[in-house]
């Protein structure tokens, strides 16, 4: 058979197009995110000998996406910001915008529990050093400071952090959860606190469709058109951060209203269907 249009998902994948190139008019390659980029910030946030990891990982991605990147027909970038770091790495590839996307659901009904939310896979390498940065770093000040707050973690392999959740009854690991979206309502917080990563993150925008204000670091927001105290707000550092966290703990209307904007946003920007219309193959 021969087909019109042919998607690889994942760099690692992307040798299979030698064989899907022989019966395709267009091949695709899908970034989710940049890999010498992943690497080179996994690297920084880390200490050796994991950061050498990163760095042998990091240089080996470098030189396979140089090579391989220009031989799709169109290269998926997430965001403007990894399009630019993709033609920078191989400035003869293809590269288009397909930015993540869910599907459009209807606004939960909300709940007032006194929780804020970490969601994502936990086994993902930037979202267990977030976990670990917000455990040691943001979680401490945040504890002393509101008696009764719940920190919860939503989401698959959380064995992966557990070394940083035991030992405290106001940690609760749900784990993987059927309806991520439901499971965010329920929180006042959505939490961001990555140092490293790639990509655009799914957890803000199910934060967002749950309409459940969002803190994130200026990188764990990177890629997503947003304004500081209009869909969300950006802290960098610990004490940046718990404050960030602590003025939408102490605000109802800041917090709805944070929550409104970021569900306005995805409803226009990041549903399936507003992402397809990117895409002319």
């Amino acid at each position: 058979r021969r087909y019109h249009v042919a998607v690889i998902e994942h760099f690692w994948c992307a040798p299979y197009a030698n064989q899907i190139s022989k019966v395709s008019e267009n091949t695709v390659l899908n970034l989710h995110n940049i890999e010498s980029v992943l690497h080179d910030r996994c690297a920084r946030a880390e200490r050796a000998p994991v950061a050498w990891a990163h760095r042998a990982f990091q240089n080996a991605s470098l030189q396979l996406e140089r090579e391989w990147l220009p031989r799709f027909s169109s290269v998926l970038a997430t965001s403007e910001t990894d399009a630019e770091l993709a033609r920078a790495i191989a400035p003869a590839a293809q590269v288009l915008v397909y930015p993540n996307a869910i599907p459009l659901v209807p606004l939960p009904e909300r709940t007032n529990e006194n929780a804020i939310v970490f969601s994502g896979n936990m086994e993902y390498h930037p979202n267990r050093l977030a976990v670990r940065y917000f455990r040691q770093e943001i979680w401490p000040l945040l504890r002393q400071r509101w008696p009764g707050l719940v920190w919860r973690l939503v989401g698959k392999n959380a064995a992966a952090v557990r070394p940083f959740t035991q030992g405290d009854s106001r940690i609760e690991v749900l784990g993987e959860v059927v309806d991520a979206v439901l499971e965010l309502a329920r929180a006042r917080v959505a939490l961001v606190p990555l140092l490293a990563g790639s990509g655009t993150r799914l957890k803000i925008l199910e934060s967002w469709a749950a309409a459940t204000p969002v803190v994130s670091t200026s990188l764990g927001a990177e890629g997503l058109p947003v304004r500081h105290g209009e869909h969300l707000l950006l802290a960098d550092g610990p004490v940046a951060f718990a404050d960030a966290v602590s003025r939408l703990l102490a605000c109802q209307e800041l917090r709805e209203r944070l929550g409104m904007a970021g569900r306005l946003l995805m409803e226009k920007e990041f549903t399936w269907e507003k992402a397809w219309t990117n895409l002319h193959f």
